[in-house]
This record gives C-alpha cells, structure tokens and sequence, in this order.
C-alpha cells in the first residue's frame, strides 16, 4: 500500500465511525469512550482505524452529505473534555442522554451544541494568552475555509437552516456589502464558530496522538463529491455546474444496473473540472492538505469518479437518461503527488470498474477495495475472494454500506451464496460461526491491510447495521454498548494477527535481539471527567 502503509507491512485494522462509540451525551465523540476504543485496538493488535467523513452533517446525518469538506462536525467534540479544560462548568452538561442505545442526532443537535457553542464564548472571554495564541494560529492556518464556513453557518441560523439559495439574494450571491454587514452584525457568533472548530481539532488532533502512541494510524474518508447545500458551493459557486441562478445544470449519480433499474440520483452539483484544471487543482490541493492534517491514510470515496463520473441533467428525476464524462484523474494526480509526494489513498473502487478506472489507480499505486460478502453470488463475483487479490489491497468482510456478516448470512444470502460460502470456507453449523470465518479468511489472504466493521468483531445482526443505501431513514444510528468490547474479543483477534502476520512485528536489525515486538507504553492519556 502506498503512503505510510508500506509496500511489505501486513495490518489489520476496525472501521467504526466516531458516532458509533458509546459516549456521554447520546452519540460517539471524542471523549473517554474514543480511548478506551483505542486501547482495545492496540490490545488486539489492530493497526489502523478507519471512520467515515467527520465533516458537519445535513439533512438526515449522513456523514456523505456534508455542510463542508473542510470543516469538523461539532458534535464529535467532547462536553466532558471542555470541562476538563475549564470551559465549561461540569453541572451545565449533566442530565443530557447516557452512553447506550442509538445515536439520537436530534437531540444532541437541540441539547449538545447550545453547552459547546458556550463553551466557545468562555473562551472568548477569559482564554489565557497561550490558548489564545494556539487559537489565532489555527485561525490563520485555515483562513481559506474557516471565515466563509463561520459565515455560512452563522446565516443558516439566521435563515432558519433554509438552504443557501434561498437566502436573500444579496447573501446567496456573496455580494460584499451583504457580507460586510454580516461581519459587523454578527462578529461574536462568527468567532465562536471558529472557536467550536477550534475545539473539534483540539480534541480530534489529541486523539490521534494518542493512536500513534498505540501505533494506530487513522484512515479517513474523503466523498469525490460535495453537497449543493454547503458552504464550499456556496463560497466557489465558480467551481460547479450552476446555472445563472445558481442552480445546478447537472448532478452526480450512477447509471441503471443489476441492483437498480433506474440507477441511483445522488443530486450532488459536478465539478467545472476544466476550470479546475486551469486553476492547479487549487480546490482540491487544499481539501487534500487539510485531510491530511486529520488522517494518515485517505480513502477516496467514489473513485471511478476521478476517470469518469455519471452526469445527469438536473430536470432529470431518475439517473436513466446520464452519461459518462470523462474526468482529468490523471493530471489531478499528478498535481497532487507534485504537492505531496507519495500519495496515501485507497481507492475505493466498488461497483461496474472498467480498465481505465484500474489503470488509474495502478498507475498511482493506490490499493483498492475487496468484500468477501460480494464474492459468492456467480464466477464473475470471484474477483472478491482471497484467490484473486494482490498484495495491494484492502480486504473487507463488509463495509458500512452492507449488512452486518450475521445479518448477511441469516437474512441476505441465497441458497445458491450459502452453498459456495461452505464449500470454499467451511461447512457453518452455527450462524454464529459465519463471522469468525470471514474474519479469518481476510486475514490469511495476501491482502496487505484487512478491516473489519466493529459490529463483526461483536459478532452483531442486521440490528446492528450503519447504512442501507436504499433507505430514507434509520441510518447511522448504530452505537456499540457501553461494555461491549469485552477484553475476550480483544485476546481472540490479537491471537490472529499473530498468525497471519499483521501485529505490527518488526524484524529485529542485525545485533539486536529477535523476540517479540515491541508494545506501546502502558499509560493511559488522562481521559477527563466521567458524567
């Protein structure tokens, strides 16, 4: 794998979003729960931890339905951490919903945000000259998003979460008087969002210190594609297919196929690519620079994307009547690698692939994606089974987007699925057995990096599941229980990545002594104050 996962290293690692965690306050965060989640990564020799985007989240709280690519979703941010750091007083966030059952956005959007938002204030008004210092740098360092986000989240409210291009006109066309105004009538509320982010990369960048204490990398998810209701079009309207109100020509999508029959309309705004082009992939080279300060590892959602995307006309209802346009994945690329260097992306390069799409990737060296649960089904499936992959690949037993492998094999497998599961893994007595043999069947393949969903490795049903890409509603909601990671699931997996080689063994250097690898030091970071 490129990037910081060498060519030659073999991990393994668990793809949990932050939500997911059992934290005080009704959903995932960066507080208590998040270390304990680490430090049980490490005790199972799991190498990498993979979430989905940590952007702010729209309608329906889809972590792939951002209000910004650069920006932090605040309710990641820990209340418990602001009052350890004297924030806010700790008898503001009691009573707020406990560490088990689903995420419940709405209420952490109605009870979670006004205790940080004041947070925010009080270090307005009484920050030491240090924090206040940290906090100007960090202003400075992201001024090509931060203001126009702080801004746009500020008229949101104003305009009671309308949609931007339904804002006044004067505001939803940038005019400067209109954001002149803002400035002067709103200049606290401004500040405090910029603190709020302040805050989510505090908290996000302690944490991941705290991984690479543990020797856990973090991957992280970058979606091809922006929402239209963002604060990215809103600020680059320039950048997209609008038309001269501002409203999209064409939107992304996929074409009819086996699952769909008339595709699926995403409605995302398509990129002016060439303008891009001409301006250096400028856009781009900063989203990615920004992502990196976040994560070690990026997975580019969507990357056939980057070769060519579905364009359909936004009069359209369904993605029936799109076409394929070519994109300059290429150049952008190469613009990147110009900028960065080696490139640390996995590509996830699900669905119809054509050779141009593996060309693109092969050329950059990315891995792409494989998922045992895809694998069964007929001949042509079989590129997902161990017997096909390359060292260069990430092995899944299933993603976010499929059923739990329990929810798989009770619910979703044909008769035909479940007779090819047993004869090319082993016979399964008990549905229980499903998940385990999947899991050991990533993990002895060639693959350099495996992952496995944490509803796997809790042996979880299609109760258990994060998305169905169909559905309207009930998605991302899943949380794990507040004791649930029992050290026993830690030892068993821990076991395997020894067997399979992906523990994080170095060989020793001549003169050195041969024997186990070296662990991680044994203390804890100081993990706040406990609701």
């Amino acid at each position: 794998m490129s990037g910081e996962v060498g060519n030659q290293e073999r991990l393994s690692g668990i793809l949990l979003h932050v939500t997911s965690l059992p934290s005080y306050g009704g959903v995932g965060d960066f507080g208590p729960a998040a270390y304990e989640f680490v430090d049980f990564l490490a005790a199972a020799k799991q190498r990498m931890w993979q979430v989905l985007p940590l952007n702010p989240t729209g309608y329906g709280s889809s972590p792939y339905s951002a209000l910004s690519a650069f920006a932090g979703n605040p309710l990641l941010i820990s209340l418990e951490f602001l009052v350890r750091d004297g924030w806010i007083a700790g008898d503001r966030i009691a009573g707020l919903p406990g560490h088990d059952g689903p995420a419940d956005f709405g209420a952490a959007n109605r009870l979670k945000i006004p205790l940080i938002e004041e947070a925010a204030a009080n270090f307005l008004d009484r920050a030491p000259e240090d924090a206040r210092a940290k906090f100007q740098e960090f202003c400075h360092y992201n001024l090509s998003w931060l203001p126009d986000y702080a801004m746009f989240s500020v008229l949101r409210r104003v305009y009671d979460y309308a949609s931007w291009h339904e804002w006044p006109e004067a505001q939803a066309r940038r005019r400067d008087d209109a954001l002149a105004e803002v400035l002067s009538k709103y200049g606290r509320e401004l500040a405090i969002e910029q603190v709020v982010q302040f805050f989510f990369n505090e908290q996000w960048c302690a944490l991941r210190g705290f991984c690479g204490e543990r020797k856990v990398r973090i991957m992280g998810d970058v979606a091809i594609f922006v929402s239209y209701d963002s604060a990215d079009v809103w600020t680059h309207p320039e950048m997209f297919e609008l038309d001269e109100d501002l409203k999209p020509l064409r939107v992304s999508g996929v074409p009819p196929d086996y699952f769909s029959e008339t595709g699926q309309r995403w409605g995302n705004p398509l990129y002016k690519w060439g303008l891009l082009k001409e301006r250096g992939f400028d856009w781009w080279v900063a989203r990615i620079r920004r992502s990196l300060t976040l994560y070690d590892v990026i997975r580019l959602d969507h990357f056939r994307g980057f070769e060519a995307y579905w364009s359909i006309p936004a009069s359209e209802e369904t993605a029936m009547n799109g076409q394929w346009v070519k994109a300059p994945g290429h150049e952008l690329f190469d613009r990147l690698k110009e900028v960065f260097g080696t490139l640390p992306f996995v590509a996830e390069d699900l669905g119809l692939i054509t050779l141009e799409v593996d060309e693109l990737r092969e050329h950059f060296e990315m891995p792409g994606m494989r998922i045992l649960q895809f694998g069964f089904s007929d001949r042509g499936s079989h590129l997902y089974l161990p017997h096909r992959f390359v060292p260069n690949t990430v092995a899944y037993t299933g993603t976010h987007d499929n059923n739990t492998t329990l929810g798989w094999w009770r619910e979703d497998v044909s008769e035909a699925e479940r007779r090819n599961v047993q004869t090319y893994l082993q016979r399964i007595d008990h549905d229980e057995d499903i998940v385990w043999t999947m899991i050991r069947c990533a993990a002895r393949s060639v693959a350099n990096l495996c992952v496995f969903p944490m509803q796997d490795v809790l042996h979880l049903g299609s109760e258990a599941r994060m998305n169905t890409p169909s559905a309207g509603a009930g998605n991302w909601t899943w949380r794990y229980g507040l004791h649930a990671a029992h050290p026993d699931f830690a030892a068993q997996l821990a076991a395997l990545m020894e067997m399979t080689d992906r523990d994080g063994y170095q060989k020793p250097k001549e003169g050195e002594d041969a024997g186990k690898p070296v662990e991680e030091a044994s203390h804890r970071a100081e993990l706040g104050t406990t609701v």
